[in-house]
């Protein structure tokens, strides 16, 4: 991570503006604050990537809350060519006092120099190739893919630096921590995945109750643990003498909220101004 944080600072001078993505379903535990440290006075894009599984109301309060905050703000599906295509646009609007500078002093058509920015797994790899229109990046469902930096051009007079994933060395904050391993921005092979899964029953039976029952045909159970334990017989994750196997109930679970089968869930929403000294 401080070698990624290093190749940032030295690319800065050649760039013209950041766009960082972040998961729609975990804006700010998914928002790498170094990056915000790092842009100095740059022009900042923020994109809201993977709003087809998030809960549109939230992405929606998501989308005010960092447009106040100074950001130029989209929310997308970076795997559809059409959302990613409004990315040029807004690229253009965030840059308008740079190319009027440039255009003053007699240089047209510089390409804007762009740097792609954002936590593992949050889609970057399949932004840069659904906006150039080639595999012009490697993209993976685990975080770390991204190894290295690369330049790829873009339709819209573009030239993006991609870098790779940059999450913090210490996650002090255990909420934000759980929602980020449920969305799979923390290598799974760290951690168990039964202790993970009803963290996140917990928070859905507040939220969202109706969708565990509706997923998995289970009446609620007591409790979340109990959830889990209903989920594994509705599926047939038994072990022997028919005791509920919860790993896999668990492994399942997380899978259906990582691709959006459970439903269109937000795991946090937007502080509120008595809270924004905390975050």
């Amino acid at each position: 991570m401080a070698k990624a944080k290093r190749m940032m600072q030295e690319q800065l001078r050649l760039i013209d503006i950041i766009i960082e993505l972040v998961d729609a379903r975990l804006p700010l535990a998914s928002k790498n604050p170094d990056i915000d440290r790092l842009a100095g006075g740059k022009s900042r894009i923020l994109l809201l990537n993977k709003a087809d599984m998030a809960d549109p109301q939230a992405t929606a309060a998501w989308e005010d809350y960092f447009r106040a905050a100074g950001f130029y703000t989209l929310a997308l599906d970076c795997r559809q060519k059409a959302d990613v295509r409004r990315v040029s646009a807004l690229t253009a609007r965030a840059c308008a006092a740079k190319i009027e500078r440039d255009r003053k002093r007699g240089i047209k058509n510089r390409p804007l120099r762009a740097m792609i920015a954002g936590i593992p797994n949050v889609g970057k790899s399949t932004f840069i190739n659904t906006f150039a229109g080639r595999a012009s990046a490697k993209t993976g469902n685990k975080p770390g893919v991204t190894k290295g930096k690369q330049w790829v051009k873009l339709p819209g007079n573009i030239e993006l630096l991609d870098t790779p994933g940059l999450l913090w060395p210490r996650l002090e904050d255990e909420a934000a921590a759980a929602r980020l391993a449920a969305a799979g921005s923390i290598n799974d092979d760290i951690l168990h995945k039964a202790d993970l899964a009803v963290e996140l029953i917990d928070y859905l039976r507040s939220a969202y109750p109706a969708l565990i029952p509706a997923r998995y045909g289970i009446e609620p159970g007591a409790g979340r643990l109990e959830d889990l334990e209903n989920i594994a017989r509705a599926r047939g994750c038994l072990m022997k003498g028919a005791e509920p196997d919860l790993d896999k109930a668990a492994a399942l679970l997380i899978d259906d909220f990582r691709s959006g089968r459970l439903g269109r869930i937000t795991l946090e929403l937007p502080p509120q101004p008595a809270d924004e000294e905390k975050v």
